[in-house]
């Protein structure tokens, strides 16, 4: 039975305005004084992207940076020593990384306030060769949105290089409404000394933006005439993470290793069924997922909480994709 419309709609509001408390602290190695700085602490929405802070964070730890006149683009973020990629949106990175159980209605134990606020640590030094290096101008943060829909429409003419001009300029507005919305989104700016916070809330424009967002979200996804083809979806399986050694042979660091598949699914199957989450698992990840309709071995997690194996996956693009377009689907054993 489909969902209606204005669940559909009621659902995606949530996800938008989902968000996660943040506690980031300047590294030791990267501060000029010996006691250690005030934390800025925010509550960054889980569809925005860490490059958006840098300018905040910068403005906040300069006093205490070894070096002031490193540029914003030139820091980064790493929680218990893992990088934290700048592409992927804030809140998947919490799932892949934190180690909080997902929220699930089935269980009502599941407690995530131990790992709230997330604890992060701000860097400048040893830029890691693994993340993509940014610019002041927010340019290889937009191309790197646009390469993501280019991937979208890979299906057409099978070139993921190929992507009309247009399909791109409205890409372009939907990551540049993404970074303008982001201030209003920064709800929680807390002063030195943690005497008193600014609030910075703008609920109606949240609203607004998100209008915006799915004006353009549907003109890219499923323009007006033509029927939707395909579900992009992208599955995170993390693995135990390697160590190794610097080469002057100080502390060790963490390379995290997480295997993504990529796939796009049909709304439908071959006998004109809705496709659901389960159905999809099962032909992408077999082996992970052995069964269409139970998690046996792993579970689906998507902003957070687990997602029934029985959800039809083009429902769930409308109300749950990310910015980009796609479902970021973290897989979580059992």
């Amino acid at each position: 039975m489909a969902t209606p419309l204005l669940a559909i709609a009621k659902i995606q509001k949530k996800v938008w305005d989902g968000s996660l408390p943040l506690e980031i602290r300047l590294a030791n190695a990267d501060c000029r004084t010996y006691d250690e700085t005030d934390p800025y602490l925010i509550n960054l929405p889980r569809l925005s992207y860490l490059p958006f802070l840098l300018p905040r964070l910068h403005a906040f730890f300069a006093p205490s940076l070894i070096n002031p006149s490193t540029p914003p683009h030139e820091l980064w973020l790493s929680f218990q020593g893992v990088p934290l990629k700048y592409h992927h949106p804030v809140g998947l990175l919490y799932d892949l990384f934190s180690g909080a159980p997902p929220a699930n209605p089935d269980d009502d134990e599941v407690d995530a306030e131990e790992t709230l606020p997330w604890k992060l640590e701000l860097r400048v030094q040893e830029f890691p060769p693994e993340l993509m290096g940014l610019d002041a101008e927010g340019k290889v943060v937009r191309d790197c949105f646009v390469n993501g829909v280019k991937e979208l429409f890979a299906d057409d003419g099978g070139e993921i290089g190929r992507c009309h001009p247009q399909r791109q300029r409205k890409c372009v507005h939907g990551i540049d409404l993404l970074r303008s919305s982001a201030p209003s989104y920064l709800l929680i700016i807390p002063s030195r000394g943690h005497r008193e916070c600014r609030i910075d809330r703008d609920v109606q424009n949240k609203t607004d933006n998100l209008q915006r967002f799915n004006t353009i979200n549907n003109k890219l996804l499923n323009p007006p005439g033509t029927p939707l083809r395909n579900i992009p979806m992208k599955i995170y399986l993390p693995t135990a993470p390697s160590i190794s050694n610097s080469e002057e042979g100080g502390d060790a660091t963490i390379q995290a290793s997480i295997r993504t598949v990529q796939s796009l699914v049909a709304p439908f199957s071959g006998t004109r069924q809705p496709n659901t989450l389960g159905m999809a698992l099962n032909q992408i990840l077999p082996t992970v997922f052995p069964s269409r309709r139970n998690p046996v071995l792993a579970t689906p997690v998507l902003h957070g909480a687990v997602v029934p194996m029985g959800a039809p996956v083009e429902e769930l693009m409308r109300a749950a994709a990310f910015a980009d377009g796609f479902l970021h689907i973290v897989v979580v054993m059992l």
